[in-house]
């Protein structure tokens, strides 16, 4: 785990308390770094990328956290499967199928990109002010 002031980085294990932990560390450290505002929406989008991670990966999942871009705030989450998570559209029944809508509604820009040992899905959000 690392924090500085506008940085942060952990590594969960893909085990279900790792979206409570997430969820948690986030918050706490947007409350620290003055960042209210963005507090809530990084908090939902965050959980449903790591419950995505966690549904399909069974390796270490990644969460970093960026504000050094001026008035952005860049998070990425990070797991071992190389293959990009599918957008869908969710029918009103379906338990599921919607945190990838979330991200795009409620973000500046997102995406995904593969590394060496996986994939990484990321998300900008604006900063108030």
């Amino acid at each position: 785990m690392a924090s500085t002031p506008g940085f942060a980085e952990w590594s969960f294990p893909a085990e279900p308390g790792a979206v409570r932990t997430a969820r948690t560390l986030v918050r706490d450290t947007l409350e620290e770094w003055g960042m209210a505002g963005v507090t809530d929406v990084t908090v939902l989008l965050v959980s449903e990328l790591v419950t995505n991670s966690l549904r399909y990966a069974s390796g270490p999942i990644g969460v970093r956290m960026y504000s050094h871009a001026g008035p952005v705030l860049l998070v990425e989450v990070s797991d071992p499967v190389p293959d990009p998570p599918r957008e869908r559209v969710a029918e009103p029944d379906d338990e599921g199928g919607r945190g990838l809508q979330l991200v795009a509604l409620a973000s500046r820009r997102w995406g995904t990109r593969r590394g060496n040992t996986g994939k990484t899905v990321w998300f900008e959000l604006g900063l108030p002010g």
